[in-house]
């Protein structure tokens, strides 16, 4: 199996710092003052709410402030009596609990151990018990910042902030103070506030950069903490990003997540803006075979990775290598892991079982971990069987086909299927015994169903899964002697061989639909016969790799071919690579393995012209993703 090396990205911790005035109306929303300096959130209960007795009216009923700043409250009674203030239950206020002068003026107590709520009251000066309403001031601190290279990670700083409410805080950042990026909104531990810690992810190496934390609390007070500053480290030795923007179109904004595979002196999963510069990368401590095979970002903010050896390798020659799937959080901290061999033994312990009645024991995990929206994931795993008399050699032979594992979030299997059950180990149309060498899995969230593409099949399989429940019967071929029609191509030469990266290319994912991918090619079967392709220095010209676009009809068992990007020769790519369907409609393939290295190509849809080109010269790139940002519902 060729690996798929990717980098697991590091990130960096921001943990948003002071609340921000809210508005409401024509001024700010406040914050409730209670008495004395309380507790911290999670010891004192909540947070006091605004009461109202009488005609007293007192806007805004809640504001966060910074320690020693002063914030102007209105206060008014339908009789136009005076109005007395006082700040924690004591006239005027006190130094410990803020001080509030005869309009309102209120100043927050200039030293606070900790974020602390307090009261302001407003009465009126004649009936006092009767005639009041309170207003919530949460005094927030100061906001922390940890800058590299304390962080581990030479382009990541951490920002923290304890909160004295429920609430939300994120992280503006920049290399001005004007900004210009910001981390996702992370809420506190429990609605009664807590301390928030962020990641701050996607600098420049080696630069000075401002930041200050923006602090949303649920009852809408908002606080914008000072600026604070961090320096950048050096970041790790990378693959050199060229990029081309001929100016056909606007790119589609976002970053560039790259795979680098090959070579092995390069780091495995970086992350680049449109220019190519790295803005995060991920190091681990690691042997020259181990490979990043694969590596997405989670709807928690961390990153799942795939870190595994080459299949050509035989494991036991080679030492002690990294075989398993790993979570790490934005500065490259492990957050959780599940490895072969854990894997294993949890597969011996279960009752799940192939058709033989035999107890599963995987070889190593390659290419793809598929998240499920329950939190599950889907592994994909090399599993062995012996049969006699294949392949033309005589006597018994090993056989290398693959299996999927349903996982749920403690690494316990419910669910798992292999190819040896459901296919026919007498097609092998490439590089047997290595028979079926999956590398991509989708998961239809319109049926609850997998796809499975397999290279040496020239295959995408369609699996009866039902999150778990399903027979894992196998419900659809397409390909190359499948079960579809190939509509508007010639059969056989456009269908695809020897593929890697296929994405859904519409919203819906089951019924009429559409699939691209990277079509290698390697295997292809022309009218006059079948291509023998790989790498070399001069390329035949019937080898050559193309970027396909199928629409599915399951009920018809049509695949139309409606885009169709085939480049030069030149672009052919021995192995890796994907494609994948743009906001903005755009299409980036990644051809991972030319003979000059990497080509990763953003294309306009209608005419197939280059609109953007990342290239990094005599390195590949397993796979190359453009995300909107390093933070989930975040665009940059």
């Amino acid at each position: 199996m060729y690996a798929e090396r990717r980098k697991s990205w590091i990130h960096v911790s921001v943990a948003l710092v002071g609340l921000a005035l809210a508005i409401s109306g024509s001024g700010c929303s406040s914050y409730v003052i209670t008495g004395g300096s309380p507790a911290p959130p999670t010891s004192s209960g909540p947070p006091p709410s605004p009461t109202q007795a009488g005609s007293i009216t007192l806007t805004p009923q809640y504001v966060a402030l910074a320690p020693g700043q002063s914030f102007k409250f209105t206060a008014s009674d339908s009789s136009g009596g005076a109005i007395a203030w006082k700040a924690s239950d004591a006239a005027g206020g006190t130094s410990d609990a803020g001080t509030v002068d005869g309009s309102g003026n209120y100043t927050a107590p200039a030293n606070v151990s900790q974020s602390a709520n307090f009261v302001v009251t407003a009465s009126l000066a004649s009936s006092p018990q009767s005639d009041h309403a309170t207003a919530v001031v949460s005094v927030i601190q100061p906001g922390q910042v940890n800058c590299p290279p304390s962080t581990g990670n030479p382009q990541v700083a951490q920002y923290s902030v304890s909160l004295p409410a429920g609430g939300r805080a994120s992280v503006d950042f920049g290399t001005t103070t004007n900004y210009g990026l910001n981390t996702w909104s992370v809420p506190t531990p429990s609605e009664n506030g807590g301390k928030v810690q962020i990641w701050v992810a996607g600098m420049l190496g080696q630069t000075l950069y401002h930041m200050r934390g923006q602090v949303v609390l649920a009852n809408g007070a908002t606080f914008t903490d000072a600026d604070q500053m961090c320096t950048t480290g050096k970041p790790p030795v990378t693959a050199p990003v060229s990029v081309l923007m001929p100016g056909l179109g606007s790119p589609q904004p976002g970053i560039e997540l790259w795979n680098t595979i090959l070579p092995a002196s390069f780091t495995e999963a970086v992350a680049t803006d449109l220019q190519g510069n790295v803005i995060w990368a991920y190091s681990y401590k690691h042997k020259e075979q181990d490979t990043i095979q694969g590596f997405q970002l989670m709807p928690n903010g961390d990153f799942l990775l795939l870190i595994t050896y080459l299949s050509s390798l035989n494991p036991s020659s080679a030492g002690s290598l990294i075989d398993e799937v790993r979570e790490i959080d934005l500065a490259g901290n492990t957050v959780r892991s599940l490895s072969m061999d854990m894997l294993n033994q949890k597969m011996a312990g279960s009752n799940l079982r192939d058709a033989q009645g035999k107890a599963y024991q995987f070889r190593s995990l390659h290419h793809d971990v598929l998240i499920l929206p329950n939190g599950h994931w889907v592994l994909l795993a090399c599993y062995n069987q012996a049969y006699a008399n294949v392949g033309g050699s005589a006597g018994s032979t090993s056989v290398l086909g693959d299996a999927l594992i349903d996982v749920d979030e403690k690494g316990n299997p419910d669910w798992v299927w292999n190819t040896f059950d459901h296919l026919d180990v007498t097609r092998h149309p490439m590089n047997f015994p290595d028979w079926t060498h999956a590398n991509g899995m989708l998961y239809s969230s319109d049926d609850h169903n997998l796809l499975l593409s397999m290279r040496h099949q020239n295959w995408i399989v369609k699996i009866e899964f039902l999150d778990g429940a399903g027979s894992g019967k196998v419900m659809w071929r397409l390909g190359e002697g499948g079960d579809f029609k190939l509509v508007n191509g010639a059969d056989p030469a456009d269908w695809f061989y020897a593929q890697h990266g296929m994405n859904f290319f519409t919203p819906n994912t089951t019924g009429v639909f559409r699939l691209g991918l990277m079509d290698n090619g390697n295997d292809r079967l022309l009218s006059t016969g079948q291509v023998n392709c790989a790498p070399g220095a001069s390329i035949p010209p019937d080898c050559y790799s193309t970027i396909p676009v199928y629409e599915i009809n399951e009920g018809a068992m049509t695949a139309t071919l409606v885009k169709h990007y085939v480049p030069p020769p030149s672009y052919f790519s021995f192995f890796g690579g994907n494609a994948e369907l743009l906001a903005n409609g755009d299409i980036e393939a990644d051809f991972a393995s030319t003979n000059s290295g990497a080509l990763v190509q953003e294309l306009d849809p209608d005419t197939l012209k280059l609109v953007w080109q990342g290239a990094t010269a005599k390195a590949f790139q397993y796979h190359a993703n453009r995300v909107p940002s390093l933070y989930p519902g975040v665009q940059w």
